[in-house]
């Protein structure tokens, strides 16, 4: 092993401690990091932190990225284990590995999905992690429509600006879209995966930030009742094996 390499492997190894370090702050601290605490934490000057992470911002960026491409993996681990023509069965194992890893990381998800953290913008290249879980649902949409499986009823009609959105977004789309019409476009269903993402999303962050308490409390059959309903909505049916209850 070279010198250099031993120097890339320590700073590899110091890095990810500071990372890890950063992980545990967030769960009492929020997005409001001291950097000389992560620093003292990791057995650090403040000013050695710096040669690691340019500021808090990039430690925050760090982490974001960390925090989608985590939560990406465990989607698409749970959605490739489900068989492909099953595509609600995909759908509510995509809707508990959400939920599940939020649940197990709410700190990490506040941080993502949370409020915004005053003064800090994330950077472009954030947005291929953070887009991963829309792929995969954007995907299950688009097996069903070319398994003729799709069948929205009663969609209504997209408004102009929502459809210039939609164009501007699959003019950017880093996968082939189908060639489908009406209900079975691109544009429908791109604007259903947003759908099914929202609706996804807005359930698990009720339960993670409190929303749900003194409400519901059997959390889990009320989020699976909810994404199967989701589901309906977006023509998917039920997952195979089932006759659409629990």
């Amino acid at each position: 092993m070279t010198a250099k390499t031993l120097r890339e492997r320590v700073r590899a190894e110091i890095t990810e401690e500071i990372r890890a370090v950063a992980r545990r702050h967030l769960a009492t601290e929020g997005a409001n990091l001291s950097l000389r605490a992560v620093a003292r934490d990791t057995g650090l000057v403040p000013s050695a932190l710096y040669r690691y992470f340019a500021g808090r911002d990039a430690l925050l960026t760090a982490l974001i990225t960390d925090a989608y491409e985590v939560l990406a993996d465990a989607v698409e681990a749970a959605e490739a284990a489900v068989p492909r023509a099953d595509v609600a069965g995909r759908w509510l194992a995509v809707c508990r590995a959400v939920r599940a890893w939020a649940l197990d990381n709410p700190a990490e998800y506040a941080l993502i999905y949370g409020s915004p953290v005053p003064g800090y913008a994330a950077p472009e290249d954030t947005v291929g992690s953070a887009s991963r879980v829309l792929l995969t649902l954007s995907g299950m949409l688009f097996d069903s429509a070319e398994a003729g499986q799709h069948a929205v009823g009663r969609a209504r009609p997209l408004p102009t600006a929502v459809s210039e959105d939609l164009a501007r977004l699959m003019n950017q789309w880093p996968g082939e879209l189908p060639q489908g019409k009406g209900p079975s476009s691109p544009e429908a269903l791109l604007a259903m995966a947003l759908t099914l993402w929202t609706h996804l999303f807005g359930l698990v962050s009720f339960e993670v930030f409190g929303r749900l308490n003194n409400m519901i409390d059997a959390r889990e059959e009320y989020f699976d009742h909810q994404v199967r309903m989701v589901a309906d909505l977006a023509g998917l049916g039920a997952p195979h094996g089932t006759d659409g209850g629990a």
